[in-house]
């Protein structure tokens, strides 16, 4: 395994961060995946055509839609860490995943159609996968289409509910899985779309969350018609698709140890400011024990990315990988955020509203939002089962 950084990609970071400081639209306010207030909106869709005008996004898309042949594959990990380090807005909503399902599985006709709008952030994408009852359990899907007609006018019309869709609310398109095949087996019978989410019969709902904002919303589809010339992939078969596609989005991961060394850093400043006894908390010795561990964790978290970036780059991955880095990450994320709130005392039991709160609340909100991601991309008890028997090939669990 080698971990060092080559005198290239380095290079390469330092044009990044250089960018980034010009050019980002500011700091985030939270932490997390979160939805922007609509008046950032074009501030950020003009940020992101920025970034893939500037060759930092669609890297590794065909060269005449802009990619760069020839870059170093961690090239987009190192544009990720940077925009996480700098605390700013990375692009919104899902158009890395539907811009991999189109260029890998999509037509000429398809790829020509949503891939420069992707670029110019024209369109921002939502994921409309997750269901009220298949979250964790994504193949247990019920939403429906059934095809109408054939040839250039066939259309499929959907009918059906998402939920957790983040940055519903700004998406001009949307990448679908919908049940086109009832009595196929649980994982076939499953179809890619393309949606317009502005078509007649979509409707989305807002859901407020303990942190008070609204990231996530429920997206319910009443006779929603899609053409046919917006499958991604063939018929039936868009469960490949989909783990394709989900499959081929590794920059985040790298992105994670860039967010936990930054909110690692706040800590510590933050132990400068609370106290304890009267005295600041970082000259109290079980403060700075809790730190040091925690710090010691974040360099694990840093270790296992490393790690999965090494083993993607040499064709090695392993079944465990990403989903061991998903726990890892998100429960520390969550200890983090606890320590920061525990740190404060009473004091923690203010609001981002109350006037004398540390950091403005941010610690309190990333508290609370931090559990969504123990949950978010499949929850950890259901993850520990599948490193249980893809990773350590023990019996699958009776059911």
């Amino acid at each position: 395994m080698r971990l060092e950084s080559t005198p290239e990609l380095e290079a390469f970071r330092g044009k990044v961060r250089a960018f980034v400081a010009e050019h980002a639209p500011g700091v985030k306010a939270h932490s997390g995946v979160r939805a922007p207030d609509p008046a950032l909106m074009p501030a950020i869709r003009e940020w992101t055509a920025s970034l893939y005008e500037a060759g930092f996004l669609g890297i590794d898309w065909p060269v005449e839609y802009g990619g760069r042949p020839g870059a170093h594959p961690l090239e987009p990990s190192v544009v990720a860490e940077e925009i996480a380090r700098a605390r700013t807005w990375p692009p919104v909503g899902a158009a890395s995943l539907a811009s991999a399902a189109v260029i890998d599985f999509g037509t000429d006709e398809q790829r020509a159609r949503f891939l420069p709008r992707i670029r110019s952030c024209a369109d921002v994408w939502c994921q409309l996968f997750s269901e009220p009852e298949a979250g964790s359990d994504l193949a247990a899907l019920r939403t429906r289409a059934r095809r109408e007609g054939e040839g250039e006018d066939a259309v499929f019309v959907v009918d059906g509910q998402k939920v957790w869709t983040t940055n519903g609310q700004h998406a001009d398109m949307g990448y679908l899985l919908a049940r086109t095949d009832p009595d196929a087996p649980k994982h076939k019978g499953i179809t890619a779309f393309a949606l317009d989410m502005r078509s007649p019969g979509v409707e989305v709902r807002p859901l407020r969350e303990l942190t008070g904002t609204t990231d996530f919303n429920e997206v319910f589809l009443d006779g929603v018609r899609i053409p046919a010339a917006n499958v991604i992939g063939a018929v039936n078969d868009g469960w490949r698709v989909a783990m394709s596609s989900l499959g081929r989005e590794r920059s985040g991961v790298a992105a994670r140890g860039a967010e936990l060394s930054a909110v690692l850093d706040d800590l510590v400043r933050l132990a400068e400011t609370a106290t304890v006894d009267g005295r600041p908390a970082l000259d109290d010795s079980a403060t700075r024990q809790a730190l040091g561990e925690l710090a010691a964790r974040v360099q694990v978290n840093a270790a296992m990315i490393g790690l999965a970036q090494s083993r993607m780059l040499h064709g090695t991955e392993h079944a465990a990988d990403a989903l061991l880095g998903k726990i890892f990450f998100s429960e520390l994320n969550h200890d983090l955020a606890d320590f920061g709130l525990r740190m404060q005392g009473t004091d923690g039991l203010l609001t981002e509203e109350d006037p004398g709160a540390l950091a403005d609340g941010w610690w309190q909100d990333a508290h609370l939002y931090s559990r969504a991601y123990t949950i978010a991309g499949g929850a950890n008890e259901v993850l520990r089962t599948q490193v249980a028997e893809r990773g350590l090939g023990l019996p699958r669990e009776s059911r």
